[in-house]
């Protein structure tokens, strides 16, 4: 009998499971970014109001994409290494924000 534990602990095998794990990791680094880069500076600064907008929606994109790839590569491709299910996390992170911001506004 074969057991299929062994793949959970490996590196994703499949090209989805790649782009997953690399575009999580892209909107990890990017919201670090964001957190001790860009929020610590003055809000009073001009290149605030061009950059920011399209850096946040960039970051979001990243994370979201991640989740959905992630969650594809997971049902239909049967990935089941652990970055794969790391990577849903800033996809369901994402998705969790945007409802709340479209649910709850403020």
């Amino acid at each position: 009998m074969k057991t299929t534990s062994g793949r959970f602990f490996r590196v994703p095998r499949t090209m989805l499971g790649k782009w997953s794990v690399g575009l999580g990791l892209a909107s990890v680094v990017l919201f670090l970014i964001n957190s001790f880069v860009f929020m610590p500076t003055s809000s009073d600064a001009p290149w605030r109001q061009v950059i920011l907008p399209f850096y946040g929606i960039f970051m979001m994109l990243c994370g979201l994409a991640s989740g959905i790839v992630g969650l594809v590569a997971v049902v239909r491709q049967r990935e089941r290494s652990w970055l794969v299910w790391l990577m849903l996390l800033p996809g369901m992170f994402v998705l969790f924000f945007l409802l709340g911001e479209f649910l709850v506004p403020h």
